[in-house]
């Protein structure tokens, strides 16, 4: 059997690298360590720009020793957790690597979460100490998790803004946040950090041992809590940081959240290793970005396709300077090549020259895994491996690899795959499968294949796969084909019940003019649709809706969509 040495050189992807090393250098133990490192050798340089207020690495850094500190006297230890429920902002960044220092574990969940995911939260986790912010108080107060909690630790917004930000923020915000009651469990985090003494013990933690849980979407029932260790994170984000040429003086837009990968591993962590600075945006609007865009001009942005969409609409960036954007990249879900095409021919013609590059990850690898090479692309592909990752192509539900161009479940290895899933052995089992090779390799779920040059094509989820008449029926394929249609705006694809094909090939669509809809409208797109495809992958019906329901990083909830019922 060739050795894993062997087996990795001869990958085809390699080919596509150019400058970029096929083996990273060596990596920090630990998430603090990563950044302890920029903050010892580039103290003065920005680190983060929140709101207008910038902060230096230094302050960076005193702050995360700081709230180290002021964790470690409140009984937070290693192996603990702490859940941090808050937008991207300094104090959840900080606390995040604080806790890393005291080998603590930080789960980052949506601070809009509802009461009841919070106590699934907390009890999966076992925390009982929370950041969150203010105005989420009232609904912690009142969580009765299975282990009561004993620290609740607020942080305001304007906690980091000065000046007329701030004053502003209080009038038109501040003043809506309703009082908080006297309560024991309560400590604010701008006093908690200007009384707490720095920590000075050396840090906790090994590569090995887990820095943060993060949590599944959960579409199809309660979200699972994968844990991820220091090496995952911090290899991750050497990955981005070689894959992208992030470095020092570059900026980066950190538009998704801290309780995503993305936004965790590559729009901070990765930010911090390169000695680049973070704006970070707490909540957003497309409108929003686009300012943003114009006048904080990061290098590099990240974000989910309905905002590239979005953005290619917006009138404020017509004729703006856009030379600035050096990498953009779609992530969360497929990348339709009108959104791409729309977008890169906006940067264009702002006087810049980028390409929207496609990617593909899972939160169980931390985020993603393959990208598209900066410089080159191939129509309909995700990318390729990033350096020290390998993927194959496996016959579903077996760990046989099937040749190359032929479908099958992407199975990914190397060193961002995840340790597990918390407190579900069953589950983990099924995920994480031990080869021939001897090595652990993930299952996906996602259909896909490779071509001859090492370039990988998703598919679907096996989940969203249509069989249709004995047909496979690929929904992202179908909806791809009625988003050239130049009536639609957004489109999803559905398989319902039917007595005679097993599942019948629904689209639902949202139209540019909501006026256009009827049996006229319908006829054209399926008219559409068969032109292009094949007889039984084309919708059967068209239904036309006024949105698309969507998860909270934006995505198309297919498993909203999949609850209702949509024909007779």
């Amino acid at each position: 059997m060739p050795t894993l040495e062997a087996t990795y050189a001869s990958r085809p992807w390699l080919a596509h690298y150019g400058p970029i090393p096929h083996h990273l250098g060596p990596a920090e133990p630990t998430l603090y360590a990563s950044v302890a490192a920029i903050i010892k050798r580039l103290p003065k340089a920005p680190a983060f720009d929140f709101l207008d207020h910038r902060g230096s690495y230094h302050e960076l850094g005193e702050a995360i020793d700081r709230c180290a500190g002021a964790l470690r006297v409140l009984g937070l230890g290693p192996g603990d957790r702490i859940l941090i429920a808050a937008p991207t902002c300094p104090q959840g960044v900080i606390a995040l690597y604080a806790a890393n220092r005291l080998g603590a574990v930080a789960a980052m969940v949506h601070p809009l979460s509802t009461p009841d995911e919070l106590v699934h939260y907390l009890d999966l986790t076992g925390a009982q100490h929370v950041l969150t912010l203010d105005a989420l108080y009232p609904k912690f107060a009142t969580l009765q998790p299975r282990l009561p909690l004993k620290v609740i630790i607020l942080a305001r917004i304007n906690d980091y803004l000065r000046g007329l930000k701030r004053v502003g923020f209080a009038l038109r915000y501040g003043r809506k946040i309703r009082r908080v009651p006297p309560d024991p469990r309560v400590l604010w985090w701008a006093g908690l950090l200007s009384e707490a003494t720095p920590a000075k013990e050396a840090p906790s933690g090994t590569a090995d041992d887990t820095a943060a849980i993060l949590f599944s979407g959960g579409t199809t029932g309660r979200p699972k809590g994968i844990l991820l260790s220091n090496r995952n994170i911090v290899t991750e984000g050497m990955m981005v940081t070689s894959w992208v040429g992030l470095g020092e003086g570059d900026r980066v837009l950190a538009i998704l959240p801290i309780f995503h990968g993305f936004g965790l591993a590559a729009c901070i962590n990765a930010t911090f290793m390169a000695g680049a600075e973070a704006i970070m945006v707490p909540t957003f609007t497309p409108r929003t970005v686009a300012t943003l865009i114009r006048t904080k001009r990061p290098n590099m942005m990240a974000g989910v396709p309905t905002l590239f969409d979005a953005l290619s609409h917006d009138p404020s960036l017509r004729g703006a300077d856009l030379s600035c954007l050096r990498v953009t990249i779609s992530g969360a879900d497929r990348l339709p090549s009108p959104v791409k095409e729309r977008f890169e021919a906006l940067v264009a013609g702002g006087g810049g020259k980028v390409q929207l590059i496609e990617g593909y990850g899972l939160t169980e690898t931390v985020t993603g895994v393959i990208l598209t090479p900066l410089q080159e692309s191939r129509p309909g592909s995700i990318g390729v491996p990033l350096p020290d990752m390998d993927a194959i192509i496996c016959r579903p539900d077996t760990t046989e690899e099937v040749p190359v161009g032929e479908e099958g479940e992407i199975c990914l290895a190397g060193p961002a795959v995840m340790q597990g899933y918390l407190g579900d052995p069953s589950t983990t089992a099924e995920a994480l499968r031990v080869h021939a090779d001897g090595r652990t390799w993930l299952h996906t779920g996602d259909l896909g294949r490779m071509d001859a040059d090492g370039y990988f094509y998703f598919t679907c989820r096996l989940k969203r796969l249509i069989k249709s008449s004995g047909y496979n029926v690929y929904p992202a394929q179908v909806e791809e084909i009625l988003l050239t249609h130049p009536a639609v705006a957004e489109a999803a694809v559905i398989g319902v019940p039917d007595p005679v094909q097993i599942e019948r090939v629904v689209g639902i669509v949202v139209l540019k003019e909501p006026g256009a809809a009827g049996k006229e409208q319908e006829r054209q797109l399926i008219a559409h649709c068969r032109e292009r495809l094949v007889k039984w992958s084309c919708p059967r019906t068209i239904v036309f809706v006024s949105d698309l329901p969507k998860t909270r990083l934006g995505k198309i909830d297919y498993g909203a969509l999949a609850k209702r019922s949509w024909v007779s």
